[in-house]
Parts: structure tokens; sequence; C-alpha cells
């Protein structure tokens, strides 16, 4: 039994699609096109996965030839092909401009104006209306449900510069040295454009005489701001044109000025060119898109895998049987299940949509305002980004960017993120108590065990992937790709598994895997290499047989490519059997059924084999298509550090953030923190994380931050930008599913985040509560320290979690009764002294520099005592609000008692 989802209120899956769209800007394509764009996405996972799984080199062993390579990349190759996917795709799902654009209004007055001069049958109204309707036709997309012929232009103009870096790498490493001297002209590259050779040097443009290489790489970067204005907004790509233009002029800046320190030294374009397109140490295929092709699309692949597979309904369903029943159980609902699939996702708007189209209208129904409803909502998602263990993207960034290894990076963003959903769980407690929201009637609810016993095996891959990084420690990519083959091997049982066959299925693994533990045991290699030695079909076993528990170890490792095979092979045995576990989510159902119908075989909709594959297809389409905003936002951020990194403006910025904070670390926190929300308005986390971790990584650290606690700072106040006014995207979407006031569910919605604002602060002033010593991950012997673990870590974890609820009850205004405005400001004091109160100590310590007295006031014994006095204030608030309920409770009995003898 699941939740009963059906509600008025509830929005079906068009109207879903339809809101993403609009927050999005995405386009809904129709007929040919649909086909098309997700074979495109699909190529794009394919491409991914082979390189997760067998990295850089195209190779495979073929029967009677052995090994055969195809191609083998280089790192820029690679990065250069990542990209040209992620812009192909990004101009076929974001269109030029619906028409409503400031250039588009002001192009669209000339033909009636035109019209107003002459009179509509003037031969040049009529000339003018026909080249109005061919630029609208060629341009624009007003309906968002078309590819334009200049997304078709410019996706095939897109795979140029891949395809040139791809072929040429040996005339790209002569660049390095040469730049553009000497290198191929663009008909030597491109033999099509011969022909046009003549015609095109008559009119102006002799492509003859100007280097391919030079010619691309501008193309490329154009390219990539164009997708970066379509798919993320003006303001991001307007951002990257101005540094390039900067690291072309930057030396203009009078050296003598107020910004003296932004002088740069001259440079000429092709240095510019070279190092922001042709290498992987700055640019548009630097360090971030390195991560991207390692780390993060992996990770979004996994998550589409999980989602699609129908663990999202299913975890929503575990959360509502355990909650539901709760006081305000809806929205404690909604702070879990959004939480778990925003860490999946990766995506605050996305998820908003996807989960609230459920929990929304369900904590409406129970007594929350559509306001509120889509404030949690919205917030718990944008939290999710911060939940280890996959934390959306943020966390493979984090890794590569300091260096830090995956598994102390979950576990260091551990605490603070259980602070956050503790407060969010608190919050919509004390909103529920004061409207008195109960919960869910049970009826209603399916049972904890009924729902642990039906997807219990939806946590399986979960647990790998903590295997993989945390205890075995193989690479984050490995991690990744292993954990998708234990996904679709975990679906493929689920598909075979029936009355009729769990007992065969489960025997034939069984049977697979002690075959294959036989083999490593004797002849030192799985079965399939061992059968191809001795049948001659290529390779040979050159390997020791292995000791026992080594050969157990290896089958292990196997044993999802074993399951999957068997699972499949069941499947496509007995195609049209029912699979009574088996509950993909609802995309794959319509992705199965209209496939089946373009096919004329409707019928096939309910083949569980054409089930199983319809699953992979959309999850390899739905992840690249998640994955594009991604690959755009990580191509275009990079040139920000690639731009301060060859101009050498880095130490230069450094100081002058460190002149304009006047060394103060509380004032350079704040804006840090400033700047992140209005960099990260509109703008993706990953690309707001790397541009300012660029431009304030080396002065926080300067300032005495510790490097990790520094960059989670960076993440932390960069999501409060999704749930924060005007540009609160996320917090509009779950308007939009609620129903609601855009600007009051988005007040709301930051508020409710607030959390993400001073938590920040707390483990910057207290590493402990990241569990770091001396900047790194303590170890058993730091945790038996008690000189170190109670002071550092125990205290500061308590005074945090315990200002949080404080600040729970400042924000609701209510606890066990109505919390007054003033007694609200004395508990957001008490907040701030259980979690920060470094900041109290600082201010005062900045009012005796002023007065000329040096101290240094944040020493443990004064961060103690006011930890002690801001608890010893939220008790006696606490005592005074509990006295005021329990008398209100006693006022209101004799008044229910007459009313009841009347």
């Amino acid at each position: 039994m699941s939740v009963d989802r059906e509600d008025e209120e509830t929005l079906s899956d068009e109207e879903q699609q339809q809101l993403m769209e609009e927050v999005q800007r995405r386009r809904s394509h129709r007929g040919p096109a649909i086909a098309i764009v997700s074979l495109i996405a699909i190529a794009f996972s394919a491409f991914q996965m082979w390189i997760a799984a067998r990295g850089y080199a195209f190779e495979a062993t073929l029967p009677f030839v052995g090994e055969y390579r195809l191609v083998g990349f280089q790192q820029l190759q690679i990065n250069a092909i990542h990209v040209a996917f992620g812009l192909v795709l990004a101009f076929l799902l974001f269109p030029t401009s619906r028409g409503d654009g400031f250039l588009a209004r002001r192009l669209g007055r000339i033909e009636p104006a035109v019209g107003n001069r002459l009179g509509d049958d003037h031969p040049v109204t009529r000339a003018t209306a026909r080249i109005s309707g061919a630029v609208g036709w060629f341009f624009l997309d007003p309906e968002m449900n078309r590819i334009a012929p200049v997304d078709v232009l410019l996706a095939v103009l897109a795979a140029l510069p891949a395809y040139y870096t791809a072929t040429q790498y040996d005339e790209i490493q002569r660049i390095a040295v040469l730049r553009f001297e000497d290198t191929q002209t663009l008909p030597e590259i491109f033999p099509v454009l011969a022909p046009f050779e003549g015609a095109l040097s008559a009119v102006g443009v002799p492509i003859a005489d100007v280097s391919a290489a030079f010619v691309l790489a501008v193309l490329g970067m154009a390219l990539v701001l164009e997708a970066t204005r379509r798919a993320l907004g003006l303001v991001l790509a307007s951002l990257v044109g101005l540094f390039i233009a900067y690291a072309r002029w930057g030396y203009l800046v009078p050296q003598d000025s107020a910004i003296g320190a932004l002088w740069v030294q001259p440079d000429n374009w092709a240095n510019i060119m070279y190092n922001l397109w042709y290498t992987v140490e700055a640019g548009v295929h630097s360090q971030p898109v390195s991560v991207s092709v390692r780390f993060i699309y992996i990770f979004i692949l996994f998550g589409a895998f999980l989602e699609m597979s129908g663990a999202g309904k299913w975890f929503i369903d575990l959360a509502y049987s355990a909650t539901g029943t709760r006081k305000g159980g809806p929205a404690k609902a909604s702070v879990v299940s959004s939480g778990f699939m925003g860490m999946l996702s990766g995506s605050s708007i996305a998820n908003t949509v996807t989960t609230g189209a459920f929990t929304i209208p369900l904590m409406k129904r129970s007594g929350y305002s559509p306001e509120f409803s889509g404030a949690v909502e919205s917030s718990s998602s944008s939290g999710g980004q911060m939940l280890p263990p996959v934390m959306g993207a943020a966390a493979f960034l984090i890794v590569e960017f300091t260096g830090t290894p995956y598994a102390d990076v979950i576990i260091a963003a551990t605490l603070p993120a259980l602070a956050f959903f503790f407060g969010m769980w608190v919050m919509v407690h004390f909103e529920a108590v004061r409207g008195d929201i109960g919960g869910i009637p049970r009826s209603e609810l399916p049972d904890v065990r009924s729902a642990l016993r039906t997807g219990w095996f939806y946590l399986i891959p979960l647990a790998l992937l903590l295997y993989y990084l945390v205890i075995a420690r193989l690479s984050i990519n490995r991690s990744g790709w292993l954990t998708i083959v234990a996904v679709v091997a975990l679906l493929a049982v689920v598909a075979a598994y029936d009355e009729r066959t769990r007992g065969p299925l489960f025997a034939t693994i069984a049977a697979l895997f002690a075959a294959q533990a036989g083999a490593y045991a004797t002849v030192g290699a799985g079965i399939g290499d061992a059968v191809r030695s001795i049948a001659g079909l290529g390779g040979t076993v050159d390997a020791d047989p292995l000791a026992l528990e080594a050969a157990l170890s290896a089958a292990v490792g196997d044993l999802a490519a074993g399951a999957l095979l068997v699972g499949v092979a069941f499947v496509l045995l007995r195609p049209r059997a029912e699979a009574p576990l088996l509950e993909f989510d609802d995309e794959v159902e319509v992705a199965a059924e209209r496939s089946a119908a373009a096919f004329g075989r409707p019928a096939l909709s309910g083949n569980r084999a054409y089930r199983f594959g319809s699953f992979l297809l959309k999850s390899m389409d739905s992840g690249a298509r998640t994955a594009t905003t991604v690959v755009v936002a990580v191509a275009a951020a990079g040139v920000v550090p690639g731009v301060i990194s060859v101009s050498g403006l880095g130490p230069n910025l450094a100081a002058l953030i460190g002149d304009i904070s006047g060394d103060s670390m509380l004032l350079l926190l704040a804006l840090t923190g400033v700047a992140a929300i209005i960099f990260g308005m509109g703008m993706p986390t990953t690309a707001m994380y790397i541009i300012l971790v660029a431009m304030l990584e080396a002065p926080l650290v300067e300032a005495g931050v510790v490097v990790l606690a520094a960059h989670l700072f960076v993440l932390y106040w960069g999501l409060m930008a999704d749930v924060t006014p005007p540009v609160a995207v996320a917090a509009f979407a779950g308007a939009g599913v609620a129903k609601a006031e855009e600007m009051k569910t988005a007040s709301l919605a930051f508020l409710l985040s607030l959390n993400k604002v001073l938590v920040p602060f707390a483990f910057v002033f207290s590493p402990g509560i990241l569990f770091l010593r001396d900047g790194e991950v303590a170890g058993w012997a730091d945790v038996t320290d008690i000189g170190y673990v109670v002071p550092e870590i125990v205290i500061p974890v308590l005074g945090m979690f315990v200002g949080v609820y404080a600040l729970g009850v400042t924000i609701i205004g209510y606890q066990y009764a109505r919390v007054t405005p003033t007694r609200r400001a004395l508990y957001s004091v008490a907040s701030i002294l259980l979690m920060v109160p470094e900041i109290p100590l600082l201010l005062l310590e900045g009012i005796l520099a002023l007065a000329g007295v040096p101290s240094a006031l944040t020493i443990f014994e004064l961060t103690a005592a006011l930890r002690g006095i801001g608890l010893a204030m939220l008790a006696a608030l606490t005592y005074r609000n509990r006295s005021r309920a329990d008398l209100e409770e006693a006022d209101a009995r004799p008044s229910a008692t007459t009313a009841s003898d009347d």
C-alpha cells in the first residue's frame, strides 16, 4: 500500500513538466525531435559510462582478434568532447528566444511601424513582414516546442572545435610553443570548405590565411557564452564575457587608482585563446570540466538510475509511513524525502517540482498554508545538496579543489547538514503546534514494515556507494560506475523475480558466483577470460591461481555483473510474465507507452523486458538532460579561475579583498556570504562555487579559515540563493506547485533556511563541528583525547543543535505558546550565543580596537561562558513560554466546560 496520491491540488505529469519548463526555460519537443534529442542524450551517457568503466581508451577484446584499440584520448580531448555534448544538448533543449526579450520586442516593433507609415499593402510593408516571418522562423520558439534552424546550426558548429581537438592533438601540442603560427587552415581541416574558399575570400573572408585552431577556439568560446545565456541566464554569460575582456584589456586599469591592484600585464588574443581553450590547466576545459567528466556526470547518472528505478517514490512512501501520522507529519515527511532526493538530483528546482508535486498537496490538505508548504519543500530540496554522501555535485568539486579525500569530505559535512534538517523539522513542528495541524490517518498510509519489505533493496546501492568510497576507498569515478551497475543489476533481478522464478533465479546467481570463485581459485581469472583463452577467441590467462579468500573477494566484485546477466536472461525467457515487485518511476512507464505506440505495438508497454529496456534508456536520457546545465556551467565558470590564474590577478585580488575587509575575519566572512548569494541567484550551485572559490579561497585561508571549512562556507551560503528573493528560483517553483503567492513563499523559504547562514559561521569558528583538527579530519586518537574532544567537538556541536532549536522558535514565533516579538528577539540572541559566541566577541574586539585597546577575546573560556549564558536564556524563556501555555490551557478548560453545559 502506498500513500494516496489522488488530490485535486496534485499537479499532473503534464503540469509538472510545464512548470519545470517555465522555471528552467527548457523546451518540450514534439515529433521526431523527441527521438533525435534522446538519442544524443543517450549517446552522451554511453560515452561517460564507457569512460567510467574503461578509461580514456576505446578498445575491446574481439573473438579471434584479441585486443582491438579503436582510439585513445588525452584529458583535453575527452574534456572537449564532454563540453561539445553539453553544448549540442543545450542548443537543442533551450531556445534562443521566445520572442519576449528586449531585443526581440524592439525588432518586433519594426513591422507594425512600417505598416502604420506606408500602409499594409505597400511592397515595403509586405517585404518587411516576410523578412520578419523568416527571422522569427529561423530564431524564435514562442511555444517552447520546436527546434529552430539556428539551434541546428549552432549544434553542428559546437561539434567542430571538439572534432579538431580530437583529431589534431599533435598540432595542439605545437601550439603550446609556437601559438597559432604555421597551423592548418579551415579548408585543410574541413575539406568540405575547399570549394567555397575562393568565394569567401572574394567577400573578405580569407579562410585560407587564418589559423583553423584560432578560429575554432574563438568559435568555441562564443558558443559557450551563448549556451550559458540560454541555459543559465544572461548574468553568468555576462560575467564570463567580462572576464575574457578583462584578460585582454585589464592592463588599462590605472595602477595608481583605488582599484590599481586589478592591473594585469598586457596580453594578446593568441595567448588568451590558447590558455582559455587548449589547456586543462585553465579556461573552459580546465579542472571544473575534468571534475564533471570524472565525477559529477557519473553521479548525476547514478541519481537518474535510482530515481527512474522507483526509489524516489518508495522513499517518499517510507518517509510518510514513518512520520505521516505525527503532528505536522506531512511536512516532516517532506523534509526527510526532499532532503534525500535533493542529495541525489543536485537540482533544487527539479527536486522541488517532482517531489513537491506529491508532498505539497498533502501538506496543504493537513492544514499548512500554500505558502508555507511551498517554502518547506523548496528549502528542504535546496538543503539536500549539503547532505552526504552525494551532496549533489558539490562534494566532488570540493574533493578536487582541496585535495581532501572523499570520505573526509562527507564526514566533515555530516553534522552541519543534520543540524539544518533538524532545524527544518523543529520549525515545521512548531508551525503544526501553532496551527493544531495533525497528521495523516494511518489508514491512508502504508505500514512501515510493509514499505520496508517491498522496497528495502533500494537501500543496497547507497550502502554499496558508501562501502566503495569509505571502506574499499575506490576512486570516485569507479565507485559511481560500480554503483550504477549495482542499480541496473538489482532492477534486472527484481524484474525477473516472481513466485515461479525466485528459486531458479537465485540458484542460478549462486551457481554463477560459485563458478566464478572456482575459476579465480583454479586458473586465476574469471569464467569469461578462462573460456576465451581455452577456446582461442583472443586473450590469454597469465595470472596465478588465487587463494580461496582472494578468489571469493574477486567473485564478489563480479557479482553485480553476474546478477545482471542472469536477471536479463530470465526476463528475456519470460518477457510477458508479471513482476510483482517492479514499480518504475512514472516517467519510465510513460516513455514505454509512448515509444511502444510509436512502433505501432502498444501492447509492448506491458512487456517487462521492454519496460526494463525503457528504464535503461530513460535513465540515460534523463541523466544527460540533467547534466547539460551542469556541463555548461562548469565550462563557463572555468573561465573565471582561468583568467585569474593566467593573468596573475590572484595575489592582487586577495590583497584587495583583504583591504576591503580591513583584515577582519568576521567582515570577510560576511562579504563572502553576501557575494555567494548574489552570484548564486539564478545560477547553478556548481558555477557559483567555482567562481567564488577562485576569488575568495585565498583571502579566507589567509584570514585563518581552515580550507575545507572555507569551501563548505561558500557552498552553504550559495545554496541560500535558491530561496532568496527576488530571484528565489526554487521557492518560485515551490509556489508554482503550491499555487501560492510567489514572493510570500520566497520570503518564508528564506526564513526557514536561515540555518544555512548561522551554521557555516559555527563551523568556521569551531572546526571541531566538522571533525577537523589542524585542518585534518580527527582520528581515533583525537576522539579519545578528552582534552580535545570536549571543548572542540562536544560543546560546539551541542551548542549548534540547541542554537538551531532556539532559531526555530525565533523564526516561527511559537514554542508551547505564542512568542511575543520581544521574546523572539531574546530567543535569537540565545541562538547566536549558543551557535556562534565568537560573533559578539569579535564585535567587541573591533570596538576596543577603535578605542586603541588591543584584545584577543575568542578564547575557550569566554566562548564557553557565552554558550552557558545562551543556554540559561533559552531555559528561562522556555520555562516562561511553557508556563504561559499551561495558563492558557487552564483558562480554556472552564470555557469548554461551560460551552458543553449550555
